[in-house]
């Protein structure tokens, strides 16, 4: 893991700002994103993950502080630039859903291939390739409205491949997906680390699997706080008791496991 982070979060507070109102999901966020390094953002629904995923990726402005990407504060890329530097996949629905699954993917290249977007043969390569990694080479003639939850999540990840971007932002990535299908997305990504040194960030509800392949955790509670480890680090100082804990559900700090306990029948 390269020790220069890619993203620093600075002081940053996120939320909603109208004419009159202000709502913050959270405050004084400082954290940091590294190359090499795949980080799974977890936390119950409703407490600004994908707000934070959205300020990140410029999407939303911040309410305070700064996101500085790559040692430059966000605001201050081009579209094509930012284009360049960070993949993003969200939870909504592509607006261009009548077109094929191949020519979807492609437009993860249209920062690279100017103003017609006329792709040439590395890019089709490229699209090959970020298909082939994903598994949907046989969706490729398919129109992206005829696809499935799970199948049209899997485009939009293939996409962001294709972009060929330093840092990658994924919200919700397995949602929609069977459970062998959550697997390789997540080994996916882990290698996209390993093997090609890219920041990775994704958040996810699938709690087991990100015990088990997430190298970092940001947990995010619904006081807005952000607790930042590894696994073991979180266990270990009691955040994943505290926060999984329930009645009828225990947490294993020694293996890094939920258990669900089973109630004797009436």
């Amino acid at each position: 893991m390269n020790d220069i982070p890619s993203i620093i979060l600075d002081n940053l507070t996120i939320g909603y700002k109208s004419h009159h109102n202000r709502k913050v999901l959270a405050k004084n966020i400082h954290a940091e994103l590294f190359p090499g390094c795949m980080t799974c953002l977890i936390g119950p629904n409703g407490v600004g993950k994908s707000t934070l995923m959205r300020t990140m990726a410029a999407f939303q402005k911040p309410l305070d502080g700064t996101v500085r990407l790559m040692k430059k504060s966000i605001g201050d890329y081009s579209n094509n630039e930012l284009a360049k530097t960070v993949g993003v996949v969200l939870t909504e629905k592509p607006d261009a859903i009548n077109m094929t699954v191949r020519e979807m993917v492609g437009m993860g290249r249209l920062p690279y291939s100017g103003f017609w977007g006329t792709l040439n043969r590395e890019d089709e390569d490229i699209v090959d390739n970020a298909m082939q990694r994903v598994g949907i080479v046989s969706l490729q003639k398919r129109r992206v409205l005829t696809l499935s939850d799970g199948e049209r999540q899997k485009v939009m990840i293939a996409k962001a491949l294709a972009q060929q971007t330093p840092v990658i932002l994924l919200d919700e990535p397995t949602a929609f997906l069977d459970y062998p299908s959550k697997v390789e997305i997540l080994q996916l990504m882990l290698r996209l680390c390993r093997e090609e040194n890219k920041t990775v960030l994704l958040s996810t509800h699938d709690l087991e699997l990100a015990l088990q392949i997430a190298d970092n955790l940001w947990l995010m509670l619904d006081n807005g706080s952000l607790h930042i480890g590894t696994p073991r680090e979180l266990a270990d100082r009691g955040i994943l008791t505290s926060f999984i804990e329930r009645e009828g559900i225990a947490f294993d700090p020694k293996h890094l496991s939920v258990v669900v306990q089973q109630f004797p029948s009436t």
